[in-house]
């Protein structure tokens, strides 16, 4: 199948009524590889995406490869916050698209979208989503939580995976989108943003400050 590239007049927006989130392989061995972004902001980049994916209620499922070789376990923390999502643990498979029970998980969602992060970069989230771009599906891949050797492998798979239909965001532009409208829920999603950009804090705090100005009955 010919792969195409999307128009650049194009805007396929996130729908989080047609988004299911894919984390794959955030195993402890492989985290150790991540090199083209410090480590504690790698890790608060894929918990920020694992929140983002509990507060929109999107479906998940979480996936590793051989995890008893060098790939090692999952994050604990991942397992903790989805103790009910899918969990596909490939005996070998390296192209999580290879792998029946993963693909079944994701088409029984019923969702076109895939948000998918994941470790390395060039490998681990390149190879399953231009897999799932030959099947039609809409990918978006969450840079900041997607990691690896250094930049070169970095941009080589970013520029693989945009040549081939996939759209690269960061999680702060995937949350923001799939919200669209701060009076959804403006508490929440600041709750959100602030959890994970400690600047982010002293915009709300100056916010709810303001707010308890205007609220404030007159004497």
């Amino acid at each position: 199948m010919t792969i195409q590239t999307i128009s650049p007049k194009s805007y396929n927006r996130l729908d989080k009524d047609n988004a299911v989130v894919l984390l794959v392989d955030h195993q402890a061995g492989l985290l150790s590889l991540v090199r083209d972004i410090d480590p504690d902001k790698f890790r608060n980049n894929v918990l920020a995406v694992a929140d983002l994916a509990k507060f929109f209620n999107l479906p998940t499922i979480l996936t590793t490869s051989f995890e008893s070789g060098p790939n090692g376990p999952l994050m604990p923390e991942l397992k903790a916050m989805f103790p009910d999502a899918p969990y596909i643990a490939r005996p070998g498979n390296i192209n999580a698209w290879d792998n029946e029970d993963f693909v079944k998980a994701v088409k029984a969602t019923g969702r076109k979208q895939l948000i998918i992060a994941g470790v390395v970069t060039e490998v681990c989230v390149a190879f399953p989503a231009l897999s799932a771009l030959a099947e039609d599906f809409d990918v978006f891949v969450v840079t900041d939580a997607s990691g690896t050797f250094n930049e070169i492998a970095q941009q080589a798979a970013w520029n693989r995976m945009s040549q081939a239909g996939a759209q690269l965001m960061n999680w702060f532009g995937v949350a923001c989108e799939l919200h669209r409208d701060w009076r959804n829920d403006i508490e929440g999603l600041a709750k959100l943003l602030a959890d994970h950009i400690p600047d982010y804090k002293n915009l709300m705090t100056s916010y709810f400050a303001q707010q308890a100005t205007i609220k404030k009955p007159a004497a």
